[in-house]
């Protein structure tokens, strides 16, 4: 089986910390590339720039909101507006709970919505819970 590509779009070194070490210990090969904010998210896309020699688009995105010089709505409206990218399933993984923020992300196209949990222990079984589902279960394109 060929590793599931995964774009971590995140802003803050704890969590992609966080996430790369849930996802080293998956139960389905992976490669976690990681763009710090969606300026650098919508270039890993593209192939622009330092990514120029991305091979292929990843299976899946992991999308923090609030980031610097773009944030993760802009990424959204971005990636649903261009036909080449809009199929690749989007989960926000966010601290944010607000309503506005939830349902704004699904209405910009997100296909989920994950709160990110406050324990070390909860970060972990909440990405391995989106690696059961999402990498297990789901048919991506």
């Amino acid at each position: 089986m060929d590793p599931i590509r995964i774009l971590l779009v995140e802003d803050y070194l704890p969590d992609v910390r966080l996430t790369q070490r849930a996802f080293r210990q998956a139960k389905v090969p992976n490669q976690l590339d990681v763009a710090i904010d969606g300026v650098e998210a919508l270039d890993y896309l593209r192939k622009q720039g330092k990514f120029s020699g991305v091979a292929e688009l990843p299976h899946l995105i992991l999308l923090d909101l609030n980031m610097p010089r773009m944030d993760g709505r802009s990424v959204l409206q971005q990636i649903q507006a261009d036909e080449d990218l809009k199929h690749i399933p989007v989960i926000v993984l966010t601290t944010s709970k607000l309503d506005l923020d939830v349902s704004g992300a699904y209405k910009l196209g997100a296909n989920a919505y994950v709160v990110k949990p406050v324990t070390f222990d909860a970060f972990v079984k909440a990405v391995a819970t989106i690696e059961d589902f999402w990498l297990s279960l789901v048919v991506l394109p």
